[in-house]
This record gives structure tokens, C-alpha cells and sequence, in this order.
């Protein structure tokens, strides 16, 4: 998905591009250059494995970071269209654990997947879903979930979720590396 300018932001880790500073985050024009007018100041302080673009222009970018411009992001954040941290997208503690994919709902929800136990404080293991605000959809629960690393996510049409990672067992049925998820989280 490109964003309203055409543009597509990319994540890493790295701590500049073409000799101009940006952490984790950057967005470059379509002939190649660095865009200058999306700048995440201090930028994303650790490695970003996924970003996802949202309708409006906005970025979801999971990783392996405790912050982003100075502010405590555990794992997952989002950007404003600049660049900047989307301060109303707010996932508390956030992920305990890296998050290696971010899939967004039509509707604005957020699936997470990666290798963490916990987010903002509640047992999700290696997989979760957010609500548009960032905070934890407690309606969506994975019971013991993935027993391993969730490391892409992909939504299907009907609602059904796809997962490939290293597991051999979601929520105690064995599923070898890949499984799909019913909206109440039973693999089918």
C-alpha cells in the first residue's frame, strides 16, 4: 500500500541513509532518495521487522524496540504520514517479546505475531490483537496460542487469520508451522 504521496516507508535497523540520520525508519521518493519530509526525529530505537501502511497514510511498525522518538513503545507503534509518533495509537506496556509481523484489519484492528508472552501485561502468547487505539482487544484470546516464534501473519477475506512461524501447536493442536485461525481463535 503506498501512501497518499506514493511513497512507501521502510524499516531495519540501521542508523542512517545516504549519510543522513534515521533510526530504524525512513521513507524514500520514488527516484530513490531519501525523503526529507518524513522524519522520525530520534527516530525508532532498535530493529523495525514490519511495517504496514493503514488507509490514511499512517504506518503500524513492529520490531525489537523499547521506544520510538523518546517515548516508551514496547514492539509496536505507530507513525503519523511525517514520520512522527502517532501518540493516540497507544499500546501501553506494550509487547514483552519481539513482534515480527503486523496485519491490519478493514476495520482498524491490529493482529501482532512474534516471540512474546505478554502484552501490556496480559498472557498473549506469540500472538495478539489490538484494537484501532492501540490498546489490547481482550475479545480476541489465544488461550496458550502458538508454542513458538509467529513470524508472518496474513488476513483472509472471511475474517479467518493465516500464521506461519516456528510452532508446532497452537493453543494445543498440533499445527507445523502453519495454521489458520477462526475470529475466536480455534485452529481450523
Amino acid at each position: 500500500r503506498l501512501q497518499p504521496d506514493g511513497t512507501v516507508p521502510s524499516g531495519g535497523s540501521f542508523w542512517s541513509v545516504n549519510g543522513t540520520s534515521r533510526r530504524g525508519t525512513a521513507r524514500p521518493n520514488a527516484n530513490g532518495s531519501l525523503d526529507s519530509s518524513f522524519n522520525s526525529g530520534p527516530g525508532v530505537n532498535g530493529t523495525v521487522y514490519s511495517v504496514v501502511l493503514q488507509p490514511n497514510g499512517k504506518a503500524l511498525v513492529g520490531g525489537f524496540f523499547p521506544s520510538v522518538n523518546g517515548t516508551n513503545r514496547n514492539n509496536i507503534a505507530r507513525l503519523n504520514v511525517n514520520g512522527s509518533l502517532d501518540s493516540s495509537f497507544n499500546p501501553g506496556a506494550g509487547a514483552n517479546g519481539t513482534v515480527y509481523s503486523v496485519a491490519l484489519q478493514p476495520d482498524g484492528k491490529v493482529h501482532i505475531g512474534g516471540a512474546f508472552t505478554s502484552v501490556n501485561g496480559t498472557n498473549r502468547t506469540n500472538i495478539a490483537r489490538l484494537n484501532a487505539n492501540g490498546s489490547l482487544d481482550s475479545g480476541f484470546n489465544p488461550g496458550t496460542g502458538p508454542n513458538a516464534k509467529v513470524s508472518s501473519i496474513a488476513l483472509q477475506p472471511d475474517g479467518k487469520v493465516l500464521i506461519g512461524g516456528d510452532f508446532t501447536s497452537v493453543n494445543g493442536v498440533v499445527r507445523v508451522q502453519v495454521a489458520r485461525l477462526y475470529g475466536d481463535f480455534i485452529p481450523s
